[in-house]
């Protein structure tokens, strides 16, 4: 795979801000539920497609106790709720700029930053955060429906906290892509187009970084109830954003994983992402599978990056 080392995240951030207090309060998450009975699956990529260094081997059994799941990645407006009652400012909001990527870009000249260095399709911008996706010059009108970006780790913890939940642990969130199909590569099967020629998720069709022919009618984000939901329910647990895991991120986890709910090591410098999104394309990044691991610093913040939560 050409360039396989080249993250499909965007560059990390080395911030030396502290994460920032969620006032006291517990919240309103609107976010339809599916309740799944936990049980037991094979964790990791037995297909042999994985990238390396991604750690996705060895094969695994693992058992999940039962846990209810949003059926969707957190909405802009589900996020507006939190802000507004919290009064809640997001790491891109206080380091003053957000990672986007170029195409997406709608912002000031002298508010772009420059691109980042190994991957110059993703600039640092300023004045970039959830409200503005593309730039100080981009809103969010016509976009309450698609998944919230420009979240850190930090921040869909703080949602989390307000909420009364928490983010998935990585094995939570690969038995509920999988949707009942063990060893499966997508959360529908192992063929990426359906029979009628369609696009099943929200990834990148065209030569990129340059061209996209939006085949599956998108440049950025879709609205969350896009294409058809996984057997359990769950909508696009692989493609349009990155979602954000509980765990550290140990690309030597898997060989020592124990076989009951694992939360992933104990220490690390970089948590957990599954699902790929927008951006993701075979000419350098296959991660929109449900055996699919990445990772970024937890104070980072990306245009194609958000989550969705769980609880008991």
């Amino acid at each position: 795979m050409a360039d396989e080392q080249l993250s499909c995240c965007a560059p990390s951030r080395d911030g030396d801000a502290a994460p920032p207090v969620v006032p006291a309060g517990r919240g309103e998450h609107r976010v339809e539920q599916v309740v799944l009975g936990g049980g037991r699956f094979a964790m990791g990529n037995g297909l042999g497609d994985g990238n390396v260094g991604d750690g996705e081997t060895p094969v695994h059994e693992v058992e999940v106790a039962g846990f209810r799941i949003d059926a969707t990645s957190v909405t802009n407006a589900d996020f507006a709720r939190f802000v507004e009652s919290t009064g809640y400012r997001t790491e891109a909001e206080t380091f003053g700029y957000s990672a986007v990527f170029h195409l997406a870009l709608a912002a000031e000249s002298d508010e772009v930053m420059g691109p980042a260095s190994g991957t110059p399709w993703w600039a640092g911008v300023r004045g970039a955060d959830w409200r503005h996706p593309g730039g100080s010059r981009s809103d969010l009108d016509g976009l309450d429906d698609h998944p919230v970006v420009h979240v850190s780790w930090n921040d869909a913890t703080a949602y989390c906290k307000w909420a009364g939940r928490r983010l998935p642990t990585e094995a939570e969130w690969e038995y509920a892509a999988r949707g009942g199909l063990d060893g499966k590569r997508y959360p529908w099967g192992d063929e990426l187009i359906g029979p009628d020629g369609q696009w099943r998720c929200n990834i990148w069709q065209g030569e990129f970084p340059r061209t996209n022919t939006e085949e599956d009618g998108y440049l950025t984000t879709a609205p969350v109830r896009t294409f058809e939901p996984n057997g359990y329910g769950l909508w696009q647990m692989v493609g349009n954003i990155w979602e954000w895991c509980g765990d550290w991120f140990g690309p030597r986890y898997y060989k020592f994983s124990p076989a009951a709910n694992p939360t992933g090591p104990s220490l690390g410098a970089a948590r957990v992402m599954r699902g790929g999104s927008y951006l993701c394309h075979d000419s350098y990044c296959n991660r929109y599978r449900n055996a699919a691991r990445s990772s970024n610093t937890p104070e980072s913040s990306m245009g194609n990056a958000g989550f969705r939560t769980v609880a008991l």
